[in-house]
């Protein structure tokens, strides 16, 4: 059974932050299913029991501010849906490494802070479970971070296509501590991937050959901005890609698939666009297509993936389980060590929470 809160720490105070810590001030007292929170309980955790502990951030406006502030701080752009009262955490200084491309370098002015010992910071904060939530291509701060977890003793859950939780050298070092991790790439509530792996099993299991096919993303937030940078976006493209052609019966030309960001448009703020289209064959040799178009608040679209996630990963601290845990991190990312089909995963996440 669960027992006591559930300490996080929070890596990058942006979008994705702000919508995570407005939602556990705005489903605090749930204790029946509300949309966009399918679990209010989890393996006995409450999004109540969820307590921010430590936050870690580069900009000015940011660092040295209480978590509630900071996470209304530009260049942050997402729906305010809550009010957050003061937290009590400050958000620290962490090192900046990779973790500021061209484009966010013009838009994100540095805070002049000492750099912490992040490590230092986690452990004195009790912190259990460190969420990463670094700009895309952030290799080196991302591997920063996961060091620091593992000297500070944290579960790991890495929302970011850096390959932590996929990559056997971190994976066997998270299980010799005995630390959990979850990773990598989080998928959205219903975001463009999931929908888009949706269609791929519809032809697969209704025997259209799929012949081709793309999704195109572009958004107004920072993370659209920060992937102008194309040398910054061939993880995610990975990330992105593998997640749909993993669902594929065979494995297609990479000509007929195109899967990833494509544009940054400001006016959106933090809405997303995703335009999918799919080419199929059917019945006779005759020609099938499907073209859907999404539009969502990117960020909330994700933060409720998160308090499940983090749950998790409690429940494995609880039970003394280290190193990636393959149910969640299938139903939660989109670049698991081990891809499953979206119910499978569904389904074995729940039986991990149940103890079975």
């Amino acid at each position: 059974m669960a027992s006591g809160s559930l300490r996080v720490g929070i890596v990058g105070v942006g979008n994705c932050a702000s919508a995570f810590v407005q939602g556990l001030a705005r489903y605090r007292e749930s204790t029946a299913p509300e949309p966009g929170l399918p679990h209010p309980d989890l393996g006995g955790y409450r999004v109540a029991d969820i307590v921010p502990s430590a936050a870690f951030d580069v900009a000015e406006g940011k660092v040295g501010a209480d978590l509630a502030a900071a996470i209304l701080a530009p260049p942050n752009n997402t729906a305010i849906f809550a009010e957050v009262p003061a937290c009590g955490v400050p958000v620290r200084r962490g090192p900046t490494l990779d973790g500021l491309g061209r484009y966010l370098t013009g838009t994100v002015t540095e805070s002049d802070a000492a750099v912490v010992d992040v490590a230092d910071a986690l452990r004195g904060t009790r912190t259990e479970v460190l969420v990463s939530w670094l700009p895309v291509g952030s290799e080196a701060a991302t591997a920063f971070y996961a060091e620091a977890a593992l000297a500070a003793g944290c579960a790991f859950v890495n929302c970011i296509p850096s390959f932590i939780a996929s990559d056997p050298a971190w994976a066997s070092r998270f299980a010799a501590r005995g630390l959990p991790l979850i990773g990598d790439d989080i998928k959205s509530q219903v975001g463009a991937t999931i929908l888009h792996r949706t269609l791929v099993d519809l032809f697969r299991d209704r025997g259209v050959r799929l012949d081709r096919t793309y999704q195109l993303n572009f958004g107004g937030n920072t993370d659209f901005l920060n992937m102008l940078e194309r040398d910054r976006l061939a993880s995610k493209k990975l990330s992105k890609t593998r997640a749909v052609t993993s669902r594929m019966a065979s494995a297609p030309r990479d000509a007929d698939v195109h899967v990833g960001p494509s544009d940054f448009v400001p006016w959106l703020d933090d809405r997303k666009w995703a335009h999918i289209r799919l080419e199929g064959t059917a019945f006779g040799d005759q020609q099938l297509n499907i073209e859907v178009k999404l539009e969502v608040w990117d960020s909330p679209n994700s933060a409720g993936i998160v308090m499940d996630a983090v749950r998790c990963a409690r429940i494995a601290l609880d039970r003394g389980i280290g190193g990636p845990l393959e149910a969640p991190s299938a139903w939660f990312m989109k670049s698991p060590p081990r891809q499953m089909d979206d119910h499978g995963a569904r389904e074995a996440t729940l039986r991990f929470v149940a103890g079975r």
